[in-house]
């Protein structure tokens, strides 16, 4: 599958420039180049193990590149960029033994874009107790939570990692729609995925990635009308599966 590059330029968020990345011997990402636009919804799409996590780590700075370059904003990954980016993990990082009260305080304290009023405006709307403790909710419940969080900053670029891969099928729409209706719209909104049929209409743009390698990228349209077929279609087609 042929790339579809963007050109570097001062409107992309995020920049990757030949960025390696390897578990001991195991390479995860290979020679990595990439750009992210700002003001877009765009879909990091892979399978379970190709890389996506890795990405977002080292966008986050959890990670250093083994080789190249990771720009935020023109910035390397650092305190000052945390300061920008608002970022949805695979997985919770947040102490069971906290209310959601508590959380909201937290979180009002350390980031100077935390909106509480949105906070409980999506707390009222997903029908939460801000008085139970982490430890006593569903793992679903949890993610929301943590979703509500995220979704509160007025960041300029939202970060999220597998957000609907926990949650049954029933409940991915709402969760998309909570996340659309709660961001930006001048902020980018990355969302990484193997559940392509659930987010292909709401991105602009989506980048495939395999094997560590960046196979394609490019605006959803026009990936379309070039393929004549769907993006769903043409990820089974790309992973055969």
């Amino acid at each position: 599958m042929d790339k579809n590059i963007n050109d570097v330029s001062q409107n992309d968020i995020v920049e990757f420039k030949g960025v390696n990345k390897s578990y001991g011997t195991k390479k995860v990402l290979k020679n990595v180049e990439l750009n992210i636009p700002k003001g877009k919804i765009v879909g990091l799409l892979g399978p379970n193990g190709s890389g996506k996590s890795t990405m977002i780590k080292l966008m986050n700075g959890l990670l250093q590149p083994d080789d190249g370059e990771i720009m935020i904003n023109g910035m390397k990954p650092s305190i000052e960029t945390k300061k920008i980016v608002s970022y949805l993990p695979e997985r919770t990082y947040l102490n069971d033994w906290m209310k959601v009260s508590d959380l909201l305080k937290f979180f009002y304290d350390f980031y100077s874009d935390f909106d509480v009023r949105r906070a409980n405006e999506m707390i009222k709307s997903l029908d939460i107790d801000v008085d139970e403790k982490l430890k006593t909710m569903s793992k679903g419940t949890k993610e929301k939570v943590q979703l509500i969080l995220v979704m509160s900053r007025k960041a300029n670029i939202y970060i999220l990692d597998e957000p609907i891969g926990g949650v049954d099928p029933a409940a991915r729409s709402y969760i998309l729609k909570t996340i659309l209706k709660n961001y930006y719209e001048d902020s980018t909104l990355l969302i990484a995925t193997h559940l392509i049929s659930e987010i292909e209409n709401i991105c602009d743009e989506v980048i495939f990635i395999s094997k560590g390698e960046i196979v394609l990228q490019g605006d959803v349209e026009s990936i379309r009308e070039e393929k004549g077929k769907s993006i769903d279609a043409l990820f089974r087609e790309e992973f055969k599966c």
